[in-house]
C-alpha cells in the first residue's frame, strides 16, 4: 500500500482537515501520479456539505488532478515514469457497456465510479480524490498533458474545460454560430473560451454588470445584463445555442424565449430546486434542453490536445491547502476568477 497525505471532511458540518490514508499497489494497468496541482470545483462543496444526498465519509474531494507519473505497471502502454499525467472526474466503468465501447465511459450503463465519494468496483474500497499527493489509476482514465501549457491551470481542463467543451461540440457549435453564455464562473469562462475558439459569436449572459469588462477579456463579442429587461427583449428569438453553466436558480423560460429556430439550450449547472417550465416555451420555435456530462476519455485528451494547440487554460487562483476551508466561501459567494488551484506542495511540506 502507498502511503498518502491528504485533506478531508469528516461530516457534512465539518472542516477539511489534514489526513492520511493509503491507495492500493500499483497494478499491471495501473498508473502512480505524484500529484502536483488540484482544482477546486463547485461539485466538491456540494458533496462534502452531503447537498447531493449519499456522501461517503471521510471524504477526500479533487477531480481535478495534474502531476507527474512516479510508477507504472507492467501492461501500461501510454505512460512512461516522468510524463506529465491528468485525472479527471472518473477513475473506473464497467468497460463493456455500449457508451463504455463507443468511448463514452460518462454515461456508462452501470454507473462511471467518480474520483471521489464513490465505491470503487471492487465494491469495497471508498475511491479518494486530488487534495492529497499520490493517485494510482488504471491508465484508460488518466490523460497526457502537453508540456506547452502552464500546468497549474490546467488542472480545471479535467472539469470544468471539458464539462463546456463536450456539449459545444455535440450540439455543433461552428463559425457564425450565435452563442449566450449564462454565468460567469469556473464553467462559464471555460464555455467563452471554447465558443470564441470555435469562430462563434459569443455572448455573456449575467447578473452582474460590473461582469462586463471581464467577459470582453476572456473574448466575449457582446454582454447581456439579464436584469435589464428592455435589453433582454432586443435578443427575443436570437440565440442558436445558450450554454446555461449557473449553479443557482435560474428563470428556464426566460432564457427559452431568447432562442431561435431550433435553438438548444444546454444545462452544466445544476441548481438546488428543480426548475418549473411552461412546454410551450419549448414549442415555439421548436427548443430543445440538453443535458450534458462531461466527456469520454477519448474526447477529454482531444480537448487537452486543443487546449495544447490553441494555448487555451483556466484563469486561476493559487492557493495552499491549508486556505481550502476559506476557498470553500469564496467559492460559494462568486469570489474566485475563475477557479481555485491547490498547490499539493503545500501538503507536502
Amino acid at each position: 500500500m502507498i502511503p498518502v497525505k491528504a485533506y478531508a471532511a469528516h461530516n457534512p458540518k465539518s472542516s477539511l482537515t489534514p489526513f492520511s490514508f493509503s491507495r492500493r499497489d500499483v497494478g499491471d494497468n495501473d498508473v502512480q501520479v505524484d500529484i502536483l496541482y488540484c482544482g477546486v470545483c463547485h461539485s466538491d462543496i456540494h458533496q462534502v456539505r452531503d447537498e447531493w444526498g449519499d456522501s461517503i465519509y471521510p471524504m477526500v474531494p479533487g477531480h481535478e488532478i495534474v502531476g507527474k507519473v512516479v510508477n507504472v505497471g507492467k501492461n501500461v502502454k501510454k505512460f512512461k515514469t516522468g510524463d506529465l499525467a491528468g485525472v479527471g472526474v472518473m477513475v473506473d466503468s464497467c468497460r463493456h457497456c455500449e457508451p463504455c465501447n463507443h468511448g463514452l465511459e460518462q454515461y456508462c450503463v452501470e454507473g462511471m465510479t467518480g474520483t471521489y465519494n464513490t465505491i470503487e468496483r471492487d465494491g469495497v474500497t471508498v475511491a479518494q480524490g486530488g487534495y492529497s499527493t499520490q493517485i494510482v489509476v488504471d491508465e484508460r482514465y488518466v490523460h497526457k498533458i502537453s508540456e506547452k501549457l502552464d500546468l497549474k491551470a490546467v488542472a480545471p481542463l479535467l472539469c470544468a474545460g471539458i464539462t463546456t467543451y463536450s456539449p459545444l461540440r455535440y450540439v455543433g457549435v461552428k463559425e457564425g454560430t450565435k452563442v449566450g453564455v449564462i454565468g460567469l464562473g469556473g464553467l462559464g469562462h471555460m464555455g467563452v473560451k471554447f465558443a470564441v475558439s470555435f469562430g462563434a459569436e459569443v455572448t455573456m449572459l449575467s447578473t452582474s454588470p460590473s461582469k462586463e469588462k471581464d467577459a470582453k477579456r476572456l473574448g466575449a463579442h457582446k454582454f447581456l445584463n439579464t436584469k435589464d429587461e428592455a435589453e433582454v427583449k432586443k435578443y427575443h428569438n436570437y440565440f442558436d445555442v445558450l450554454l446555461n453553466t449557473v449553479s443557482a436558480n435560474v428563470p428556464y423560460e426566460q432564457y427559452l424565449d431568447l432562442l431561435n429556430l431550433n435553438g438548444k439550450m444546454i444545462i452544466v449547472g445544476l441548481p438546488s430546486e428543480h426548475p418549473t417550465l411552461n412546454p410551450f416555451k419549448l414549442l415555439k420555435n421548436r427548443r430543445t434542453i440538453i443535458g450534458s456530462m462531461i466527456g469520454g476519455m477519448p474526447e477529454t485528451q482531444e480537448m487537452l490536445d486543443y487546449c495544447a494547440e490553441k494555448n487555451i487554460v483556466s484563469d486561476i487562483e493559487l492557493i495552499n491547502i491549508d486556505y481550502i476551508n476559506e476557498a470553500y466561501e469564496r467559492t460559494i459567494k462568486g469570489d474566485v476568477r475563475y477557479r481555485f488551484v491547490i498547490d499539493i506542495a503545500s501538503l507536502k511540506k
